[in-house]
């Protein structure tokens, strides 16, 4: 079993709170896109061309309309609540990659004890620097659907990477002891609920990229976008049931062989729990016709089922092979 030094604890609780932090961003950064202020600056690293956006329409030139509409944007008007909050949720990003800027330097310190965490979390920096980067194309696109969906699987990356690293820092604290008593049908189980969450996902994005798409052409009208989703939208919506069923096997499967109190027990359960917050969420959204506050929560809890599945995964897998370790 691997040592737990006061080091690696004080490592992870910063992981913790980072991985919190970095989820906080997706779903702020869901609700600027949601409440239509994702472009509230216009340009990139700058908001309307000053490191602080300005508080009226006096301060901007008077043709300054003229001249976004020569670089693109020929929409572009001033409303300072969409503009400070996208220069809000620009602050928040950036002290969020000072969060994990943290967690790699911290981690520098761990290197003798496992050099991965170390390689994870500069990566996961790294990462961070080129979804800065990336942020100011999906500026420059005017927000097309194509780049704002790379711009969040580059944050699920992140959020991966971390979780990651937190997982190799948590290999001492997993009992895998308890795990000879698992039901032997539980790997193969786990694989294909995995398999099972990345074709939701994989639909659930093309869903989102077809609303962003019935959003310029269909108008503003929310209620008229639902029956103009395409069928895969449809299928979206009944495979929930499915999932949500392989998860709450897995549950089951959990409690009944290891117990409540086992951290493998307690993530599925969170994933079980972030599974029914997006059905209920999607099904609000489909039958209400797609209100703007509901997007970020289904966002959220699409990205939690991503992580918290992910950190089961490598648990068990880390849980599995100490039992393994430990039997020779």
């Amino acid at each position: 079993m691997t040592v737990d030094t006061p080091a690696l604890k004080s490592w992870r609780r910063l992981a913790v709170i980072t991985i919190c932090a970095v989820y906080f961003l997706i779903l702020v950064g869901a609700s600027v896109r949601a409440s239509g202020a994702g472009m509230g600056c216009p340009d990139w690293p700058t908001c309307f061309g000053r490191l602080i956006p300005p508080f009226s329409e006096s301060q901007l030139p008077a043709n300054y309309q003229e001249i976004y509409a020569d670089r693109g944007y020929a929409e572009t008007r001033f409303n300072p609540v969409k503009t400070w909050t996208e220069y809000l949720n620009r602050l928040l990003g950036v002290s969020i990659g000072l969060l994990i800027l943290a967690t790699a330097w911290k981690s520098i310190s761990l290197r003798q004890f496992d050099r991965k965490i170390m390689i994870a979390s500069v990566a996961a920096l790294l990462m961070v620097i080129y979804q800065g980067w990336l942020g100011s194309r999906v500026v420059a696109s005017n927000l097309q659907p194509g780049m704002i969906t790379v711009h969040m699987l580059m944050a699920l990356a992140i959020v991966a990477t971390l979780l990651y690293a937190l997982a190799r820092g948590r290999r001492g604290v997993v009992d895998s002891g308890a795990l000879s008593s698992l039901d032997p049908r539980f790997t193969k189980l786990l694989y294909a609920v995995l398999v099972m969450t990345v074709v939701q996902v994989t639909m659930g994005t093309q869903v989102r990229e077809m609303v962003d798409y019935l959003n310029h052409t269909v108008g503003e009208e929310r209620s008229a976008w639902v029956s103009a989703l395409p069928w895969f939208f449809y299928v979206h919506r009944t495979f929930s049931a499915v999932v949500l069923a392989g998860n709450a096997w897995l549950v089951w499967m959990l409690w009944r062989s290891i117990g409540l109190n086992h951290s493998l027990t307690r993530l599925a359960l969170g994933v079980l729990a972030a599974v029914v917050c997006a059905i209920i969420s999607g099904s609000t959204l489909g039958h209400l016709g797609m209100p703007a506050f509901v997007q970020p929560t289904h966002l959220l809890s699409a990205s939690l089922i991503f992580g918290l599945q992910f950190l089961l995964w490598m648990e068990y897998r880390y849980a599995a092979a100490g039992l393994a370790a430990a039997a020779r």
